[in-house]
């Protein structure tokens, strides 16, 4: 169950970004700070914190120039279709400019990250 929240988080975002938030919040879990984490790293997201009472966490969304940070997602892994992938068949997204996040054994990777440690996992999502 933990691990289908990256969709409803993912989708969260996109939302707040399409109706021009500064803020959102989503359900907290280690998954999704794990997320939020790399999201961060790669400036998709300006920063998350964790509230109170440790049940949700309000992300701050990023823009540059008053243009969103993200501007589309795609899904690639759902509850009925996990997909899965060896470092091998991980292609690049939008020639380049976007990035698969995958779910390794060394934790949450992009596309890019994955090939160098030549580790495949479950693709998640791809992000540009």
């Amino acid at each position: 169950m933990d691990t289908n929240n990256f969709s409803d988080l993912i989708i969260r975002i996109k939302n707040g970004y399409l109706s021009k938030k500064e803020a959102i919040v989503c359900r907290r879990s280690n998954f999704n700070l794990n997320i939020l984490k790399k999201l961060k790293e790669l400036k998709f997201i300006k920063d998350f914190k964790e509230t109170g009472d440790k049940k949700t966490v309000v992300i701050e969304l990023l823009y540059h120039n008053k243009e969103p940070a993200l501007t589309d997602v795609r899904i690639q892994s759902r509850p009925g279709k996990r997909i899965y992938r060896s470092y091998k068949d991980l292609k690049p997204v939008l020639s380049g400019f976007g990035f698969s996040i995958i779910s390794t054994p060394k934790g949450i990777l992009t596309n890019k990250e994955a090939r160098k440690l030549k580790i495949g996992g479950e693709v998640l999502f791809d992000i540009w």
